[in-house]
């Protein structure tokens, strides 16, 4: 099956280094900074600490699809290996999810949804899990706070064959690219049965390593760049059909610690204030020729395939506007640092519908994707949706927040049935 890794613009772009994600007059904080090894990212938390899970309306609205999915990840045998989670039993996860859709669809019939009864349902009948979240960097344990990024499905024209001004391809998977199961150690097969790792984006983008291999081409080398840390895409044809694809692998390397446009920044080719999807837009629009000097300081390439129905989390299952999150699922032992599949509740701000005034934010989503770039407690990238009005709101989804998860109670996973 094919994994769908995900990465936000603020990963990519360098804005999680900006002065908006740190407390002024302290020391900042590392949103970044993986967890020691062996270590997971909830904490069960006793009933007097639990938030008020009184929920914005429109999240509820969107839950009953996303819940569905992760039913549909968990009912698949192969999930069964990612439980135990502490004390979370795959029985017990399907369960959760169970109980969760059985109260949505209960408030969903009703004349007005109530927050408030969905609060004491929550209350009763789950136990409560929460994000450990960064570092303190004092050194005093963990902050519980997490960085809320936003990541969206970008609409761009293409072709199915070069033609004019589409000159810019992405590739399919290759035949000769070999991965572990994870899909992030990848290899190149060699006459013989030897190995070697794999292309560089440099070498794909710059030797034609893989012509003959192209899905689909695009009119902008920088759109082709967007798609590929998006991991997803819809492409409007010639004769107006969209043409989804989806993530079908990459080629072994990480994304750059020092994103291009930090490079950017530090050589004072862009301001803060262009430090963003439009502005970076902008300088590669009047500065084509760049983008070999930056984006090639990013050694990682995804190739892709057509997936309608999509777009496809690392669960395999569709992902949800507004209703599906992304975050760290390197493995664990038996387990992963986050769960999959699993029932969150976020408290963050987030901005309008079009990216305007940020309002603080309190809503259920399901863990589904697994964020490309984020390798710690204390990330969480929200699925914004398609379209330019997805990618303004993920280009200033930046805050931080607080995390948490719901399991129900050993002893109602039978009477909530």
């Amino acid at each position: 099956m094919f994994a769908h890794h995900l990465v936000s613009f603020a990963c990519i772009l360098g804005l999680i280094a900006s002065a908006g994600c740190r407390p002024k007059k302290q020391l900042a904080i590392d949103y970044g900074q993986e967890l020691p090894a062996g270590t997971v990212a909830l904490k069960k938390i006793s009933p007097d600490q639990y938030p008020s899970f009184e929920f914005d309306l429109p999240s509820l609205q969107l839950l009953q699809a996303s819940i569905e999915n992760s039913l549909k990840y968990l009912s698949a045998p192969s999930s069964k290996n990612s439980f135990p989670y502490l004390d979370i039993t795959h029985e017990r996860a399907v369960a959760t999810c169970q109980a969760f859709k059985k109260i949505v669809d209960e408030e969903m019939t009703r004349p007005s949804v109530n927050p408030k009864r969905v609060d004491d349902a929550i209350r009763a009948n789950f136990e409560v899990y929460r994000s450990i979240g960064a570092p303190d960097p004092a050194g005093n344990g963990y902050t519980g706070s997490v960085l809320f990024t936003g990541y969206h499905t970008p609409v761009y024209e293409a072709r199915l064959q070069r033609d004019g001004a589409f000159q810019y391809p992405l590739y399919k998977r290759p035949t000769d690219l070999s991965s572990d199961e994870a899909g992030e150690q990848a290899w190149r097969q060699l006459p013989g049965g030897a190995q070697a790792p794999y292309y560089t984006r440099r070498e794909i983008e710059s030797q034609n390593v893989l012509a003959g291999g192209e899905l689909v081409w695009l009119k902008s080398r920088w759109e082709t760049y967007v798609i590929s840390i998006q991991g997803s895409a819809r492409l409007k044809l010639a004769d107006g059909t969209m043409f989804e694809i989806g993530y079908a692998g990459n080629n072994g390397f990480a994304y750059p610690e020092t994103a291009p446009a930090d490079r950017m920044l530090a050589d004072g080719v862009i301001s803060k204030e262009q430090r963003n999807l439009k502005g970076l837009t902008e300088y590669f629009k009047v500065h084509p020729a760049a983008m070999d000097k930056y984006l090639w300081t990013n050694d990682r390439y995804v190739f892709f395939t057509e997936r309608p129905g999509g777009p496809f989390g690392s669960l395999n299952v569709p992902v949800t506007t507004m209703a599906s999150i992304a975050t760290d699922k390197t493995r664990v032992g038996p387990t992963t640092v986050y769960p999959k599949a699993m029932p969150a509740f976020l408290i963050v701000p987030m901005p309008g519908e079009s990216g305007g005034m940020p309002k603080s934010h309190r809503g259920f989503m399901m863990d589904q994707d697994t964020g490309g770039a984020i390798r710690a407690a204390g990330r969480c990238d929200i699925y914004m949706g398609v379209g330019p009005q997805a990618e303004a709101r993920a280009g200033h989804q930046l805050f931080s927040g607080e995390l948490y998860y719901i399991a129900v109670k050993p002893n109602r996973e039978r009477t909530l049935e």
